[in-house]
């Protein structure tokens, strides 16, 4: 891969890290705010709840993205990124423009999707 691409992905991760981290602080911020919130019956009970849970979830899968990130930024450094760890076949500038923190090709990702 070309210097000029690898740092077009350098500056694709850093941007989505920086938002990723904004994300997950306001996900925090969000569950100070619920859970100081004084209930006054079941159903409020319900919604915080639910909207808790939801938040949670949410604050989980960007927490994943993000080290999926920091792992990507850290092949680019050891000059293996784009790489698939699978089949160890490079993984096409396409699929990385659409997932840069990508591990797997489509063929290799196919795979691993159906044994889970």
């Amino acid at each position: 891969m070309r210097s000029s691409e690898l740092e077009f992905f350098v500056d694709m991760l850093d941007a989505r890290k920086v938002q990723i981290q904004k994300n997950i602080a306001g996900v925090e911020k969000e569950l100070q705010e619920l859970s100081s919130l004084e209930l006054n019956d079941e159903g409020d009970h319900a919604s915080v709840s639910n909207d808790n849970m939801r938040e949670v979830a949410i604050g989980q899968q960007q927490e994943l993205e993000l080290l999926e990130i920091e792992v990507a930024l850290g092949k680019i450094q050891d000059k293996q990124y784009g790489i698939c760890e699978m089949c160890e076949e490079e993984i096409s500038i396409q699929r990385l423009k659409v997932k840069p923190h990508a591990k797997y090709c489509i063929d290799c990702r196919e795979i691993v999707e159906k044994q889970q």
